[in-house]
C-alpha cells in the first residue's frame, strides 16, 4: 500500500491481520467492549503468537540447527502469551521474580526458563536454582552469589556466562575477556553447569549478531578444553518487526516535518524503523546464513559442526500482529487548521514516549455512525492535565471528522507498547486486556474473555 498525502500531511498506514480486519469490518464488538469496559482496552490475538512461534521454529528445522525459542516475557505482561508458550513447548525469558512466578503459574516448567537481566535479586536466583532454570550470569559478583546459593541449596545451577560484545564495548551488560576467563576457572569443578554463553546486543544488525555468535562458538570450544559442557549459546532478541510497507515508510520519512506535529514537536530519540525488509523469523534466517567475522562458513554450519545449540529470545517479534489498543474519543476541538482529539486514556499505554519518540503507524478511526468522508488532520491527546501527554503528536489525516464516541484503534501494540509504561495516573484504571478467540476464516462471531493477569 503506497502512502498518500493530503494537504501535505503524510500518513503511515500500518499492516493489519485477518483477525483485526474482521473486527474492523463489523465493529459492533469493539463498540460493545468500549461501552461495557468503560474505558480504553487492549485486544490480544493468541493465534498470531502461535503463528510467529511456528515461523521461528521452521527456520531451525530448515537450516538443520538445533535451536530453542524463548519468549521474552518483558515485552507484554499478559498471561495468555506465557500460557501459549507453555502449550507450544516454548521457553520463556524472565528478568524478575514476578515474571518467573507468572511463567511458572502459566505452566512453563522451570527447566524451560532462562533468567536474564543484570544484578539479579537473591530471591530470583534462589527460585531459579531450585527450579532448574538457566541463569544468564552478567558479572563476577553475580556468579559468586549463584555459586553460594547452589552450595547452600545442594543443587547444581545451570548458567550461561554473558560476554560483553566486542562490537559494543561500552555496553553495561556482560563480562570482558579477562572476566570470562576468571569465571570459567571459577566454575570448573564447582556446583554449576556451564551450559554456554550469551550476550546482550542493542540494535537489529544481522551481521553484528552473527559476528557475536561466532565469538561465542569459539568460547564454547575453549570452555570444553576446561572440562565444561558449553554446548549452547544465546543471541537474545533483536528481531525487528515490520509495521508498514517499504514505500509508505520511504515517503513518510522523506515528507514528515516539524509542522506536521502539534506544537511543531521534534523527537531527539528518533523513530523505530517501522519498515524492515527482513523481519521476525526471516531475520533469524539471515543471521544463520551470515558468515561471522573471522570465519569461512555460515553461522548455521558453524553451529552444526561444533554441536552447539542456538537459543533465541524474541519478544516483539513473537507479538507481531498479536494485539492492538482501543481508545474512545471523548472530545474534539479545532485549532489552526487541525483538530485536537482527547481520548479516554493516556500515552502511558503507548510506551514509545518513554524513548522520547512516537508510535507512528496511523491509528484507525472506527466511527460510531456513518458519515460523509473528508480528510481531518488531528493529533491525539490524553484525558489528563499534562500538556505533554499526547498519544500522537502527529496530525494524522483521518478520513472523516472524528466525533465523540468514535473509537481509535492503535495497531500492533502488543510488543512493548501497551503496558511497558502503564500507570493508574489520575486514579484511572489500567486498560484491561481482552483475549479474542476465533479461528481465522470462521463465520462465528469472535468469543472474548479477560486475560488472567490483573
Amino acid at each position: 500500500m503506497a502512502v498518500t498525502t493530503t494537504n501535505a500531511v503524510p500518513t503511515l498506514p500500518g499492516h493489519t491481520s485477518e483477525e483485526l480486519r474482521s473486527l474492523l469490518a463489523d465493529n459492533s464488538l469493539l463498540h460493545e467492549l468500549s461501552h461495557g469496559l468503560g474505558g480504553p482496552f487492549h485486544l490480544l490475538f493468541p493465534h498470531r503468537f502461535d503463528a510467529n512461534a511456528d515461523a521461528f521454529r521452521k527456520v531451525f528445522t530448515q537450516t538443520g540447527v538445533d535451536g530453542r525459542v524463548y519468549y521474552a516475557k518483558k515485552a507484554n505482561k499478559a498471561a495468555v502469551y506465557a500460557e501459549r508458550a507453555a502449550v507450544l513447548g516454548l521457553g520463556v525469558d524472565v528478568a524478575s521474580h514476578g515474571e518467573l512466578r507468572e511463567a511458572l503459574a502459566a505452566g512453563v516448567p522451570g527447566a524451560d526458563l532462562v533468567v536474564t537481566g543484570p544484578a539479579k535479586a537473591d530471591e530470583l536466583l534462589r527460585v531459579a536454582v531450585l527450579q532448574g532454570a538457566l541463569v544468564a550470569v552478567d558479572a563476577l559478583d553475580e556468579l559468586e552469589r549463584v555459586l553460594g546459593l547452589a552450595a547452600e541449596l545442594a543443587r547444581s545451577a545451570r548458567v550461561l556466562l554473558r560476554r560483553l560484545p566486542t562490537g559494543q564495548p561500552h555496553s553495561r551488560f556482560g563480562m570482558d575477556a579477562d572476566e570470562i576467563e576468571t569465571a570459567l576457572r571459577r566454575c570448573a569443578g564447582g556446583p554449576v553447569e556451564v551450559a554456554g554463553f550469551s550476550f546482550h546486543l542493542s540494535g537489529y544488525d544481522v551481521q553484528a549478531r552473527a559476528d557475536a555468535a561466532g565469538e561465542l562458538i569459539r568460547l564454547c570450544r575453549y570452555a570444553r578444553t576446561l572440562g565444561l559442557r558449553a554446548d549452547a549459546i544465546s543471541i537474545g532478541g533483536g528481531f525487528p518487526v515490520d509495521y508498514t510497507d517499504a514505500e509508505s515508510w520511504r515517503r513518510f520519512t522523506e515528507e514528515q516535518r516539524p509542522e506536521h506535529y502539534h506544537a511543531e514537536k521534534t523527537f531527539s530519540g528518533g523513530f523505530y524503523p517501522y519498515h524492515s525488509p527482513v523481519a521476525g523469523a526471516a531475520a533469524l534466517a539471515g543471521i544463520l546464513a551470515a558468515v561471522p567475522a573471522g570465519e569461512s562458513a555460515p553461522l548455521a554450519e558453524l553451529l552444526r559442526t561444533a554441536g552447539v545449540s542456538l537459543l533465541v529470545e524474541p519478544g516483539r517479534a513473537l507479538l507481531d500482529q498479536a494485539g492492538c489498543t482501543v481508545f474512545r474519543v471523548r472530545g474534539v476541538k479545532e485549532r489552526d487548521g487541525y483538530g485536537i482529539l482527547t481520548v479516554d486514556g493516556s500515552s502511558l499505554s503507548l510506551s514509545e514516549q518513554w524513548f522520547e519518540s512516537e508510535f507512528l503507524p496511523d491509528p484507525v478511526l472506527v466511527p460510531r455512525t456513518a458519515r460523509a468522508p473528508g480528510v481531518f488532520p488531528a493529533c491525539v491527546g490524553a484525558a489528563t492535565c499534562l500538556e505533554s501527554d499526547l498519544l500522537t503528536w502527529r496530525k494524522v489525516p483521518f478520513p472523516s471528522r472524528p466525533h465523540i464516541g468514535d473509537l481509535l484503534v492503535y495497531l500492533n501494540t502488543a510488543g512493548y507498547q501497551m503496558d511497558s509504561n502503564e500507570s493508574p495516573f489520575h486514579e484511572l484504571p489500567l486498560p484491561p486486556k481482552v483475549v479474542i478467540e476465533r479461528a481465522p476464516g470462521s463465520a462465528v462471531r469472535p468469543r472474548w474473555r479477560l486475560d488472567r493477569h490483573p
